[in-house]
């Protein structure tokens, strides 16, 4: 685990000095070693550096950038079953130096190219130089748990685990994409390919990309599509059938989450998910398994839940009740380690336990994606009624229908309700896998014209979103959601919560749900076997796994969630942060708010009259990310 950094220089005029910036931005993703090295050939200058954070192998047989033969190597993450790979290349003739899953990456595309990525079980982003080839490849994991930018301008090409590396870097540019912060200022996070940034890039989950040191020339694979599994028949099982096979899946993926050097444990809240983690670790644990919760003055409180489950389980728990005031505090840190603009006020207390589990672990296991594994969001079920309806439309009428979504608009006079209501004609008259796609998505939306008015720049119109919109043949149409969450909102905005989150402090986060293997059995499961239609409460096979381990009337409670009350913060304690980044003077730095009606909405925000009242703490998010690393940068400079 670690963070890596590096560039391609055509002109051959970068600096090892330049590099060595980059790599130390991320110093507190990798504190434990560092190394940055650059190589020449008859085209570019490279260079690879790397922040690491010691996980497995702590001796110096880890460090990096890790050279074999013609290839050398950074590498961000950990590929779990490596030993097992290991032991496949040593039959085949490979010796190794190290216990280093690092090298393991190495040798298996020395002996099978690209194609070794299908073989690894893990979370990652690697990058290797193919001397012989003369090529620069970079592959991110199927879930997109590790994060990978990249910017690519001229002459030269800059790739960092986190944005702030790229910007370390005297070539890069930062000219912020209106088109982009519109689409930010909708969810309140930036989803991948895009960044803030022209020119500046994530590299999408479940993806390759080459570039031809000749040529220049890059290109983008995709190598796993989690609509393939979606689209696949369901399987033939009987439920206890699928919940058996489902239950080993889940130890073997938490099993493989365990293989460190280091302490390791697990961010407990007292919901289903991490209780499943912390259950079934615990089951298969001779020791007590470390777990933390964090607990609030305010806001949801989980830890009473997490406190009663640990003590069931037996696990070595550590709880900690956080003040209002510590919470706060938090905030004037988000900027720098959210280095674009995120809007996801749970980044607060995931730093919080993050915090707490650093005292005593330096690898943590986070339940994140059984919701979007096993239908759990409230929203799905929402739209699951929603769906009902739509499917009683007569065919013959659904064309008509969509052609009077843009009359809603007119008639109905509530803002939100007439966007819903356009939103959900405007669904008709389409296939109804596609049909629900969009009335997911768009349930999800502003107005695009209230976007509009936040910016002074009018984006061009952009197209539908959703990818699970584009996939003609889901089993079922229900599937939508949860794969629209899966590719979108789970990538872009809770695993770039949870990585910038843990790394903040030096400490692995691991995803035992975001096994590949989990989605490419659970997207094959009947619907029924997940929610029965009609029912407001999902995840019935997970469900009925967790309660062989603890009482189902010690699980059965509200969903709650990770929320703290930020919003009513900023109107009270936190006013003086609308007075520093809110006022009309602080607006006008970017140029890009329509200054005007972004003070109208603050002033409906703090009389309790605004409907889309988020956007607040989002501008609020951009203005202080802008103070960051546009206008203190500016002065630096």
């Amino acid at each position: 685990m670690c963070g890596i950094a590096g560039f391609i220089d055509f002109t051959k005029t970068a600096s090892t000095e330049s590099l060595q910036a980059m790599v130390a931005s991320l110093h507190h993703r990798g504190p434990d070693d560092s190394g940055a090295e650059t190589f020449e050939n008859e085209y570019c200058l490279i260079g690879f550096g790397q922040a690491r954070l010691s996980i497995i192998d702590l001796s110096h047989g880890g460090h990096q950038p890790m050279h074999f033969k013609h290839l050398s190597c950074v590498f961000n993450g950990e590929v779990y079953n490596y030993q097992e790979i290991k032991d496949e290349l040593i039959a085949l003739g490979h010796e190794f130096s190290s216990n280093s899953d690092t090298e393991v990456i190495l040798h298996a595309y020395d002996e099978w190219g690209l194609d070794a990525v299908h073989r690894f079980i893990g979370m990652f982003v690697f990058t290797i130089y193919n001397r012989e080839k003369n090529t620069l490849s970079i592959s991110r994991d199927r879930a997109g748990v590790k994060p990978l930018y990249y910017f690519r301008s001229g002459d030269h090409f800059l790739f960092g685990s986190e944005l702030k590396a790229l910007m370390a870097h005297p070539n890069f540019k930062k000219e912020i994409a209106p088109e982009v912060l519109a689409e930010y200022l909708q969810y309140g996070y930036i989803a991948a390919p895009n960044s803030i940034f022209k020119e500046t890039f994530k590299l999408e989950p479940g993806h390759h990309l080459t570039i031809d040191l000749s040529s220049k020339k890059i290109e983008i694979e995709k190598y796993w599509d989690p609509s393939t599994f979606y689209s696949q028949p369901k399987l033939k099982l009987s439920y206890d059938e699928a919940k058996n096979q489902l239950h080993e899946l889940m130890k073997s993926a938490c099993q493989y989450r365990m293989v460190a050097d280091v302490p390791v444990g697990v961010f407990l809240s007292g919901g289903y998910d991490s209780t499943a983690v912390t259950s079934i670790l615990q089951g298969q644990s001779q020791e007590k398994i470390k777990t933390f919760t964090i607990g609030f003055e305010e806001g949801n409180n989980e830890a009473p839940f997490a406190k009663e489950t640990a003590e069931y389980l037996g696990t070595d728990h550590t709880e900690y009740f956080c003040s209002t005031k510590e919470a706060q505090e938090i905030i004037k840190d988000l900027p720098f380690f959210y280095d674009e603009p995120f809007g996801d006020s749970s980044a607060i207390p995931t730093i919080l336990v993050s915090k707490l589990a650093k005292q005593k672990v330096t690898v943590a296991l986070s339940a994140d994606a059984g919701d979007e594994l096993f239908f759990g969001y409230n929203s799905y079920f929402h739209q699951a009624s929603n769906l009902n309806k739509l499917k009683k439309v007569p065919k013959a009428f659904k064309p008509a229908m969509a052609l009077m979504a843009p009359l809603a608009k007119s008639w109905i006079k509530n803002e939100a309700t007439a966007h819903k209501a356009s939103s959900f004609l405007a669904s008709l008259n389409t296939s109804e896998n596609v049909e629900a796609a969009k009335l997911f998505y768009y349930a999800k939306r502003k107005p695009e014209e209230y976007i509009a008015k936040l910016l002074t720049i009018k984006p061009e119109p952009r197209e539908l979103k959703a990818k699970a919109s584009q996939v003609k043949n889901l089993s079922q149409a229900e599937d939508s959601f949860m794969l629209a969450d899966y590719q979108d909102y789970l990538q872009n905005d809770i695993l770039t919560k949870v990585d910038r989150a843990t790394m903040s402090v030096s400490l692995e986060g691991r995803e035992p749900f975001l096994d590949h293997r989990l989605l490419e059995f659970s997207a094959r499961l009947p619907l029924s076997f997940k929610y029965q239609d009609g029912s407001k409460i999902g995840k019935d096979i997970l469900r009925d796994i967790v309660h062989e381990y603890v009482p189902r009337e010690m699980m059965e409670r509200p969903k709650t969630g990770f929320s703290i009350p930020v919003l009513e913060w900023l109107r009270k304690g936190l006013f003086f942060l609308q007075e520093k980044y809110l006022s009309e003077e602080a607006l006008q730095w970017s140029g890009l708010l329509n200054v005007p009606f972004v003070l109208a909405e603050i002033r409906r925000f703090n009389e309790r009259k605004m409907h889309y009242s988020p956007v607040i703490w989002y501008i609020l998010m951009f203005q202080m990310w802008y103070d960051q690393w546009i206008n203190k940068a500016e002065v630096n400079a």
